[in-house]
């Protein structure tokens, strides 16, 4: 990284076409978002890519959309929305507006490193259509992680694998890069707005005969999370239900 490099960016309108759009959703973030676009900048300073950052924010109601705008970055755009409409809505309203050739969803917790993006690209890169990034995946480094979450993570994977039979091991990482054309095709085509859009996602592209890449990566489990076990559980098993009668009743179809 060069401060010039990171001062161009910050400064200057890109008037490149963009190699990459980075959407990040944001409810009540105000703590974390300053660092986690920091990490970002500081990273990708230091590659030859044209890029912009996309914070979707989320009917927040602390000063997460101010400190952003506050931040007057030239490449920065923040999304706001009239209420909390879930992340999945935050991160579909990111996409649609991303400019990308590739387009980056990462979450605002920066709990996978701004670096595990290099692993992505290399995937995109050789031909993938999506790289998630896996905590699952053979060689992926994990920390912080309680007994419980743990425990709850390896039920929703088994309750994915019987209900959607999505071949990735680990679905909602919130880490994961598209090909601008399969991003907007499964985002358009996407119902589910809250947590657990991701297996839709998931869902839809291997339904729509996309490639995807699982890619190990390093992740820390940031405190601060407002993920809600036992609520969350519910909403999980009512997307599976959702999307495999929205399979049925043909609405991908149409879509």
């Amino acid at each position: 990284m060069t401060y010039e490099t990171y001062r161009a960016w910050r400064d200057r309108h890109e008037e490149r076409p963009l190699d990459l759009s980075i959407v990040i959703p944001a409810f009540n973030e105000k703590d974390r978002i300053v660092p986690t676009i920091g990490a970002f900048a500081a990273h990708l300073s230091g590659h030859d890519l044209a890029w912009e950052l996309i914070i979707a924010a989320d009917g927040s109601t602390d000063h997460t959309k101010a400190l952003v705008e506050l931040l007057d970055h030239a490449n920065i755009r923040v999304l706001d929305a009239p209420g909390n409409l879930g992340k999945g809505a935050a991160v579909r309203r990111g996409v649609r507006a991303a400019r990308g050739k590739h387009v980056l969803f990462a979450d605002a917790d920066c709990s996978t490193p701004a670096e595990e993006l290099d692993r992505l690209w290399m995937e995109v890169r050789a031909g993938a259509d999506v790289a998630i990034g896996s905590r699952a995946a053979g060689g992926a480094q994990v920390a912080n992680r309680s007994p419980l979450r743990r425990t709850l993570t390896a039920g929703l994977r088994l309750l994915v694998k019987a209900g959607l039979r999505v071949p990735v091991q680990d679905t909602q990482c919130g880490f994961k890069l598209f090909k601008a054309d399969a991003a907007q095709r499964l985002f358009q085509d996407q119902t589910v707005d809250g947590f657990s859009f991701d297996l839709e996602i998931l869902f839809l592209a291997r339904r729509y005969g996309m490639t995807i890449a699982e890619v190990p990566v390093s992740w820390f489990d940031a405190p601060g999370s407002k993920v809600h076990a036992r609520l969350e559980i519910v909403r999980f098993v009512s997307s599976i239900i959702r999307i495999r009668m929205n399979a049925l009743r043909g609405v991908y179809a149409r879509a």
